[in-house]
């Protein structure tokens, strides 16, 4: 990996976005334990219901918990390294004068990608947890006050960066509406998103009402900002690409809506698993098949329009597997992520939970593939980037300010 140090005045902060794809394959692995091994004393797989579920299983199961483990680990490493890289290349980037630019351009949002990642960590912290260090559950409900307060810091800094920037163009103005022709402006939404959804941990998994009252209530602030803030900037986004015509090295931005949805819908079920367990708010899974199949078709529609305008471009070919260069390009990463954990989600809190499908039926295990394929392009995918843009110093290009 190229020295931080070494690429400070070609940095740009949207390298994160390599630290959150290694995190959001983290999860994409950890759901082959929360949907395939049983674990009906706690609501998500832990050491000892993986082990047990190796021992007593069947040779399928059991390279189903291999293959997870040994990717949860490469990805553990991968989200670790890339963090700290990027941690010391901001460091470096901030003595600079693009950075100084770079807060009074439109693309100061593209900081909030530092706390979008930094969130992301603790989520893949907490994976490690679960699936390698046995006996932690004995001790969770000492540890869930200690998350809230992790990300709650994080969502604090996250606020601090978006007061400086709507402080900045809501009483100076300088926001270049021109230049707006993409869905950038929606990553602070996904960053909130993404505390949120971490700050609804407790309310799902914790047995204390005061903790679960706490993660209830300060998850609902960061929800409802990152839904605010979406649909605010969906609009002028959309505005701007049908005068201007959308930039075609943001294009990827088109589909940051898909994680955006993702991350929302795993937050309102966890909230609604809160309301559930502690505070006699019965919910069904007719509810959340409903919950769930709305969201899906709201990520295909959004697919379906950015693979187009993607597809116009050339995009793929130029920036993924030809020799142009964009930093951009990590943000492919995510939708994808994304859609594989949703379809997990759908098959297995929708479909089954409601009967439509039985769980290991052909049917189940078709559209289980779906969401492995997805799996496994994205895992080609980051590293396709990963060698294209951190293995050499010269792999590193100037990034634009807008």
């Amino acid at each position: 990996m190229i020295p931080a140090e070494a690429i400070k005045d070609r940095y740009s902060p949207l390298y994160f976005l390599a630290t959150l794809g290694a995190g959001g394959l983290m999860v994409t692995f950890f759901m082959y334990l929360m949907f395939w091994v049983p674990h009906l004393n706690q609501p998500v797989p832990i050491f000892e219901d993986i082990l047990a579920a190796f021992m007593a299983g069947g040779m399928a199961l059991q390279a189903a918990i291999v293959v997870a483990a040994i990717g949860i680990a490469v990805f553990a490493y991968l989200l670790v390294r890339t963090l700290i890289w990027n941690l010391r290349a901001f460091s470096a980037y901030r003595t600079t004068e693009a950075y100084t630019q770079l807060r009074q351009s439109n693309a100061e949002t593209q900081l909030m990608a530092v706390p979008l990642a930094l969130a992301m960590g603790v989520n893949g912290a907490f994976i490690v947890g679960l699936v390698f260090v046995p006996g932690l559950w004995t001790v969770v409900e000492y540890l869930f006050p200690l998350a809230l307060i992790a990300f709650a810091a994080i969502g604090y800094y996250a606020l601090r960066i978006m007061a400086d920037f709507y402080g900045r163009v809501m009483t100076d103005g300088g926001l270049d509406c021109s230049k707006n022709n993409s869905f950038a402006q929606v990553l602070p939404a996904f960053a909130m998103a993404m505390v949120g959804v971490g700050l609804t941990a407790p309310a799902a998994m914790s047995t204390v009402p005061l903790t679960v009252g706490v993660s209830f209530i300060l998850s609902s602030f960061f929800i409802v900002s990152a839904v605010l803030l979406a649909v605010v900037n969906l609009v002028l986004g959309m505005r701007a690409m049908m005068e201007h015509g959308a930039n075609a090295e943001s294009a990827p931005t088109l589909l940051v809506i898909v994680p955006l949805v993702t991350v929302i819908s795993i937050a309102l079920l966890r909230q609604q698993h809160g309301l559930h367990t502690q505070f006699g708010v019965h919910g069904g899974g007719g509810e959340n098949f409903s919950l769930l199949t709305t969201m899906l078709m709201i990520q295909l529609a959004i697919t379906g329009l950015g693979l187009t305008v993607l597809n116009r471009f050339g995009y793929l070919g130029e920036y993924v597997t030809g020799a142009a260069r964009s930093v951009g390009s990590y943000a492919l990463v995510c939708p994808g992520v994304a859609l594989s954990v949703m379809t997990q989600f759908w098959l297995n809190k929708g479909l089954v939970a409601v009967g439509l499908v039985a769980k290991f039926s052909v049917a189940y295990l078709l559209i289980s593939a779906v969401a492995i394929a997805l799996q496994v392009a994205m895992i080609w995918l980051v590293f396709k980037l990963n060698a294209k843009h951190l293995r050499s110093e010269d792999a590193v290009a100037p990034v634009p300010a807008e």
